[in-house]
C-alpha cells in the first residue's frame, strides 16, 4: 500500500521558537470557532504570522466544502475563496514563499501553476513586506526589539514582522476587516542579555490582533503568560480581566502539541469571542488524555495569576481561607546579593572573606563587593538554586535541593535565599517544609518556567519553624481529602 504523508507533517522546526503547526493541531484550533462560518461566502480569514500556510490551506479545505452548493463551479469557488476569503501575513520571505506554495500551489500566486486563475501579483492575498524597526532608546518602540541584535543589513533577516510594524491597511493597501483571525506566531527575541535570555513577542501579535477587532481570534502561544514574568505582566493583566476568552485548552507538556519540542511552562491555544462574554471553559491535556472541563473565571479569588490545574482549585481555596501570611515575603529578590549570575569570586580564601556559593561551585569574596542585603550576611539562610527543575515530566520536583547557608555566606544570583533565621536548626525546618510535596505544589501553580523568583512562593503560607514539617501534618492542618492529596502527589515527586 503506497503511503503519501502530507508534506507539513514533515517539516523541521525552525526553532523552538519558531515552530510549525501540524495539520491535525491546526484543526484542531479551526474546530474551536462556529462551523457555520465555513459555509458563508463572506467570511474573511487572517493568518497574520503565516509560516508553512498550514492555517490558510486547511480554512481553504474546509470553505471549498461548505461552499459548494452555493458556487457549484469548483474554479469560480476556489477563485472567491483565495481572492475574498483567506488572507495571510508571512513572518519572513521565507516563509512567505512556503506559505503561498501550500495555499497556492506555487509560490506566484498569478503562476503557471496556481490553483487561482485571477490574481495579477505574485504575493496575491498572502504577504510579506520588508519592514524595518523603529529604534527608540536602542529597542524597537513597535516590537522591542533590541538594536544590538537587530540593527541589521538589508540582506539578513531583521525578525521586524509585519503584522505588528505595519498596519492592517497598509499591508493589503485597502481597508480590511476580518471576522476571523488565526496563527501560531512567533514566540520570543533575543534580547541581548546573558547567555539565552530572550523577551517573548507573542503577546503583541494578541494585542495586535484585539485591536483590529475581529469577531474571533484563536491562538497558540507559550503558556507562560499565565504567571506573568518578564515582559508580560501588564498583558497577563489584561488577559486574565478579559471575560471574552472562553475556551483554552491547555498542555503543561509541550511536546503533547510539539512532539520533539521542549517550550518551558507549556502551551496553549484559546478562542477569544468578541460578542460573547462570561466564564472560561477550560481543558487540561495531560500523557495523551484530556481531562474533563471545567468552566471557571480566569481569575480566582486572591489570585492574580492563572490556576491552569482544575483540581488545584478547591485545595488553593482551602490554603488561602488561613488567611496566613506568605513566604515570599522571607524570600530574597534576584541577585540576592548584588552579584550576578556570571560573577566569579576568588578561589583563595583570604582574612574576612565570605564563602560565596556561585554557579561554578564555592568561591570567596570581599564583603566590599556585596551591594545588597548587608544586614543578612551575618545570619543562617536557606539557599536555593533560582533555575528550578528542567523537567517536563511528571511528578514535576519543581525546586532544586535546598541548603543551609552558615553566617558570612552569600551568593549570586545563581541562588536566592529564604531568611534570615536564628539558628541552623530553624534552617533544617524550614528545609523540611520546602521538601514537602504540599508546599512544592503551591509553587508549582505559579511556577510556569525554569526560573523560581520570588513570585512563585506567594501561595506559600509562613509556617512555625520552630518545628519540621511532614505532608501528613500539613493535609491535615489544611483539611485535605484523599482525591485532593492524590492529586497532589501525582504532580509533585518525593525530593531525596
Amino acid at each position: 500500500m503506497n503511503y503519501s504523508p502530507d508534506i507539513l507533517n514533515c517539516l523541521a522546526n525552525l526553532s523552538s521558537d519558531e515552530v510549525f503547526t501540524s495539520p491535525e493541531l491546526a484543526n484542531r484550533m479551526l474546530d474551536l470557532l462556529p462551523q457555520e462560518l465555513f459555509h458563508s461566502s463572506k467570511t474573511r480569514f487572517l493568518d497574520p504570522c503565516s509560516k508553512s500556510g498550514v492555517f490558510l490551506r486547511e480554512i481553504a479545505k474546509r470553505l471549498l466544502a461548505g461552499l459548494e452548493e452555493q458556487i457549484p463551479d469548483l474554479q469560480q469557488r476556489i477563485d472567491h475563496i483565495m481572492t475574498k476569503q483567506v488572507f495571510g501575513i508571512a513572518c519572513t520571505d521565507l516563509t512567505a514563499e512556503m506559505s503561498r506554495r501550500t495555499l497556492y500551489c506555487t509560490k506566484q500566486a498569478n503562476g503557471k501553476y496556481s490553483v487561482s486563475t485571477v490574481f495579477h501579483d505574485t504575493q496575491g492575498n498572502l504577504r510579506y513586506i520588508r519592514c524595518k524597526h523603529t529604534w527608540e532608546n536602542g529597542k524597537c518602540k513597535y516590537c522591542g526589539a533590541n538594536r544590538a541584535q537587530y540593527d541589521r543589513i538589508e540582506t539578513i533577516e531583521a525578525y521586524a514582522y509585519p503584522f505588528i510594524h505595519k498596519s492592517i491597511n497598509e499591508i493589503f493597501q485597502k481597508d480590511m476587516q476580518f471576522d476571523v483571525i488565526i496563527g501560531n506566531p512567533p514566540y520570543q527575541l533575543s534580547d541581548g542579555g546573558f547567555g539565552i535570555s530572550a523577551m517573548p513577542i507573542y503577546d503583541r501579535f494578541i494585542t495586535q490582533a484585539k485591536k483590529i477587532n475581529p469577531r474571533y481570534l484563536v491562538m497558540i502561544v507559550p503558556a507562560r503568560w499565565y504567571a506573568g514574568g518578564k515582559g508580560l505582566d501588564e498583558f497577563r493583566d489584561e488577559m486574565l480581566h478579559d471575560n471574552r476568552l472562553r475556551i483554552i485548552h491547555d498542555y503543561p507538556q509541550a511536546y503533547e502539541c510539539f512532539p520533539g519540542v521542549q517550550i518551558k511552562g507549556g502551551v496553549c491555544y484559546f478562542l477569544w469571542n468578541r460578542d460573547s462574554r462570561g466564564d472560561c471553559m477550560i481543558y487540561t491535556h495531560q500523557n495523551g488524555e484530556v481531562g474533563e472541563p471545567v468552566s471557571r473565571p480566569l481569575l480566582e479569588k486572591g489570585s492574580d495569576v492563572f490556576i491552569r490545574y482544575n483540581e488545584a482549585i478547591s485545595i488553593l481555596h482551602k490554603v488561602v481561607s488561613f488567611k496566613e501570611p506568605i513566604l515570599a515575603d522571607k524570600v530574597s529578590s534576584r541577585q540576592p546579593f548584588g552579584l550576578s549570575t556570571n560573577f566569579h569570586g576568588e578561589k583563595v580564601y583570604h582574612s574576612g572573606y565570605l564563602k560565596l556559593y556561585e554557579n561554578q561551585g564555592e568561591s570567596f569574596v570581599s564583603e566590599k563587593m556585596i551591594t545588597k542585603n548587608r544586614q543578612d550576611v551575618k545570619s543562617y539562610k536557606v539557599f536555593i538554586a533560582r533555575a528550578g527543575s528542567g523537567s517536563d515530566s511528571f511528578p514535576h520536583p519543581i525546586l532544586g535541593v535546598p541548603f543551609v547557608g552558615e553566617p558570612n555566606t552569600v551568593s549570586s544570583e545563581t541562588y536566592i535565599y529564604i531568611g534570615p533565621f536564628v539558628s541552623k536548626e530553624e534552617c533544617e525546618n524550614v528545609i523540611s517544609y520546602i521538601k514537602t510535596r504540599f508546599m512544592r505544589f503551591l509553587i508549582m501553580l505559579r511556577k510556569v518556567t525554569q526560573s523560581t523568583t520570588r513570585e512563585v512562593y506567594k501561595f506559600v503560607p509562613l509556617q512555625d519553624f520552630s518545628h519540621p514539617w511532614t505532608d501528613e501534618m500539613l493535609y491535615e492542618k489544611y483539611g485535605l481529602d484523599k482525591d485532593e492529596i492524590a492529586f497532589i502527589e501525582s504532580m509533585i515527586r518525593p525530593m531525596e
